[in-house]
């Protein structure tokens, strides 16, 4: 069984061989499911990003964690239910899940009341699937205007994740499609905060790197025994 530290060797030297990937890659470790003891294996390797989508869940480990997690970016990962947002916008530098304008007001508000300003990623649905959440490929424009009237909200890009499949190579359309978005979304709105594209987890990250992808979500392919990570 591969380590973590030889996982994110691997992850890193993959990254750093792809020749059509962009520069300035951020690979965030979605500790989801794994323990602190593995999480503070991976930070004490150089990740300096990491990823949870249930906050009952995060916020323990983060406690567990304590003074380690300094200068750590924590991202939400996960569907956020509006009722959650001020425990997200307390404990998360980046929020991937913006999905609905309600969700925005909330995290706004919560923003606003600690005097923060919360930097968001919208996520887009790409596929027709039922049990997918975001924001609609024809409704992106109007959302993202919608959210700059929101003070206490940046909009740093987009997240998007793929119908899941078992050929891997089925999730480049979606990732072309991702690409294109956000590439009419930074031409349109010119928003020099308007930079992250996260794409790709652990079997398909190699794909949306060649897509366009500047921000890859790595779980089991760094902290379980992924073989795809070390091929």
């Amino acid at each position: 069984m591969k380590t973590v530290s030889e996982n994110i060797k691997n992850i890193k030297m993959i990254v750093k061989s792809m020749r059509n990937a962009v520069e300035g890659i951020e690979i965030v470790a979605i500790s989801k499911t794994f323990g602190a003891d593995l999480v503070f294996e991976a930070l004490k390797c150089g990740i300096t990003d990491i990823g949870e989508s249930k906050i009952q869940e995060a916020l323990p480990k983060f406690e567990a964690l304590g003074d380690s997690l300094k200068g750590i970016k924590k991202h939400f990962i996960g569907h956020l239910q509006s009722n959650k947002a001020k425990k997200a916008v307390e404990n998360f530098d980046l929020i991937q899940s913006l999905d609905s304008l309600g969700l925005a007001k909330e995290i706004n508000r919560h923003s606003y009341n600690i005097g923060k300003k919360q930097n968001c990623l919208i996520e887009v649905k790409v596929s027709k699937e039922i049990s997918k959440t975001g924001i609609a490929q024809q409704d992106i424009d109007g959302f993202y205007k919608e959210c700059l009237n929101f003070p206490n909200i940046l909009i740093s890009g987009l997240m998007l994740i793929p119908p899941a499949n078992e050929d891997i190579e089925a999730a480049r359309p979606y990732f072309k499609k991702g690409f294109n978005v956000f590439n009419s979304l930074k031409s349109s709105f010119k928003n020099e905060n308007f930079k992250v594209l996260s794409m790709g987890m652990s079997a398909d990250f190699k794909i949306a790197l060649e897509e366009g992808s500047n921000m890859i979500r790595i779980g089991s392919a760094i902290f379980g025994d992924r073989q795809y990570a070390n091929q």
